[in-house]
Order: structure tokens, then C-alpha cells, then sequence
């Protein structure tokens, strides 16, 4: 069973070396829920034609200015996408040959030989995917930055998936605000367990949403993960994240 609506998000939160691995969580998605626009991008993986090609790496990268035409791109279809954002070229032409070679294997084992930061290219991510939004896995700079980006996220796919009309049929307009980070950041035991939450399962009533969460555990396999969802779904969730309608406020009701 493929994720493809995208309404089941997987999180695996490791904080020691400040990375996330997830599912249902793409590309575009991502770039438009960060606090910041990206930089310039280090293509490790991809398949873009139209990157720029950096000499002393040998690899292509892609400008802020061209970022656009990238994020119009069907990086599902890519297989890997792989990325590194950076400051500027010259950062490139500075890099050694042991910091490409830990960046090559970044982008070949989806895992890192050092903290994947690089004073050189002052890079606030690593973004490694396979079938973009199947397997993702993220490095933070900062770990608050991952709770910001789904804060912003989980109300952008609600209003993407969950679409409520008026009766005339017009898309009523920023229906959900963000989510507190702080109200998030409650939920990270269960991050660092495995957890899912599920959109597709949303219970709603005239006052009240609830998002039902479920503790997974560690996969790597997204074809696996999937399986244990469908297996534990039917079982009472560990948490839900409410939203009251009529406060337009957010909360968090853990077992």
C-alpha cells in the first residue's frame, strides 16, 4: 500500500544526530513550510537537466533564482533526490576532497560519516529521498526548525486534503492557523519511538477535530511501516491533536 495521498505521515525522530526519517512529507511540501526560503542546492542524486555544474565537485547544483523550475519538477519520479543547500559557489570551489567524498556518501548510503554540516557551505539541511515523500531523511541544523516546518505543514495538508466549501461551493480560507511549536514539541517521546499521523483517519464533528496518532516504532522500509500502520489502526491511537474550531486553537491529548 502506497502513501499516496499523502495522508499518513510517518516520523522518526533521532535528536542525538539531528535527523528525521519520514514518509508522506515531499519536496515541495517541505521547501514551502520551512521558516526560511532555500539557498542554493547541492544535487547529489537527482535528475534535473537544467542544474549548473560546479568543477571542483563534480556535481551540478541548482541557484536560488532556478529553484523555482526545480520545485515544479516531479522528484518522485527521480528515484533518489538527494541535496545539500549552500551559501555560495565559491563555497563549492573551497571544499577538499574529504568533505566531497563525505558528501558522496551522503547522497550514496543515505547516512553520514561526520555531522553532515559544513562550515564551507554554512548548509542547513541534508535531504536524502528515495520516490520523494515514500522515504525521506532530513538533518537539521537545528532541530527547531523541523518542528516549525510542521507546524506550518499539518495545516497545509489539511486544507489540501480535507478541502471545506461554503454553501455557495467556494474553499473557505485559511481555515486552520499553524500549529504551536511548543504544542508539537510535546509529541516528541513519540517521535523518537516511530509514530504516524494519520489524516486520513481525521474524526470531526461541528466543534472539534481529532487527529489520531499511533506509535509504530523504527522502519526503514516504508512498505513495512505501512503494513504495521494498517495492522495497528484499528486499535485506540496513543495521542490525537485536537483543534477547537469555534477557538481556532490547537492541543495535544496523549494517553
Amino acid at each position: 500500500m502506497k502513501n499516496e495521498h499523502r495522508e499518513i505521515i510517518y516520523l522518526h525522530l533521532h535528536a542525538s544526530d539531528r535527523f528525521v526519517i519520514s514518509s508522506g512529507i515531499g519536496f515541495q511540501e517541505f521547501a514551502f513550510s520551512i521558516p526560511k526560503p532555500l539557498q542554493n542546492l547541492l544535487l547529489l542524486k537527482h535528475r534535473f537537466d537544467d542544474g549548473e555544474f560546479n568543477m571542483n565537485t563534480l556535481l551540478e547544483f541548482v541557484t536560488q533564482e532556478n529553484l523555482p523550475q526545480l520545485l515544479k519538477e516531479d522528484v518522485n519520479g527521480y528515484g533518489d533526490f538527494c541535496w545539500v543547500d549552500f551559501e555560495d559557489e565559491m563555497g563549492l570551489d573551497e571544499l577538499e576532497g574529504y568533505e566531497i567524498a563525505e558528501l558522496l556518501y551522503l547522497g550514496h548510503a543515505k547516512a553520514h560519516l561526520k555531522p553532515p554540516f559544513f562550515r564551507k557551505l554554512n548548509n542547513h539541511y541534508v535531504y536524502l529521498s528515495h520516490d520523494d515523500g515514500w522515504f525521506n531523511k532530513t538533518y537539521y541544523r537545528s532541530l527547531d526548525t523541523f518542528f516549525y516546518m510542521l507546524a506550518k505543514l499539518l495545516p497545509l495538508k489539511m486544507e489540501r486534503l480535507k478541502p471545506e466549501r461554503t454553501w455557495l461551493g467556494i474553499k473557505k480560507k485559511n481555515e486552520y492557523p499553524d500549529v504551536p511549536v511548543e504544542t508539537l514539541m510535546r509529541l516528541s517521546h513519540l517521535m523518537a519511538e516511530g509514530m504516524t499521523i494519520s489524516l486520513k483517519h481525521i474524526q470531526q464533528t461541528r466543534s472539534r477535530l481529532e487527529i489520531p496518532i499511533w506509535v509504530l516504532g523504527d522502519f526503514i522500509h516504508m512498505d513495512d511501516m505501512m503494513e504495521s500502520f494498517l495492522d495497528t489502526v484499528g486499535h485506540e491511537p496513543e495521542a490525537k491533536i485536537i483543534y477547537q474550531r469555534k477557538t481556532r486553537e490547537w492541543a495535544i491529548i496523549q494517553k
